[in-house]
C-alpha cells in the first residue's frame, strides 16, 4: 500500500506539473499557439478558446479523479 501511495503521489504532483505548465503556456503564448493549431488541425481559431477551456477542464477533472482522490484515499486508509 505504501509502494501505491507513493507512486499515485508523483503521478499527482507529476500530472498537475503538466497540466500547470500547459494552462501557462496557452495562457502567455496563446496567439502563437492558436497560429499553429488553426493550420494544422483546420479548426477554425475562433473556436480554439473553446477547445482549449474544454481540454483543460477535462484534464483537470482527469486529474482529481485518476490520480488524486486515489491518492488521498490511500493517505486516509494508511493513517
Amino acid at each position: 500500500m505504501a509502494t501505491a501511495t507513493t507512486f499515485l503521489g508523483w503521478y499527482t504532483i507529476i500530472n498537475l506539473g503538466i497540466y500547470s505548465l500547459t494552462a501557462i503556456a496557452l495562457t502567455l503564448f496563446r496567439s502563437k499557439i492558436k497560429g499553429i493549431h488553426a493550420k494544422l488541425t483546420s479548426v477554425p481559431i475562433e473556436q480554439l478558446d473553446e477547445l482549449y477551456f474544454s481540454y483543460l477542464a477535462n484534464f483537470k477533472l482527469a486529474i482529481i479523479f485518476l490520480s488524486l482522490s486515489p491518492y488521498l484515499a490511500l493517505k486516509i486508509m494508511g493513517g
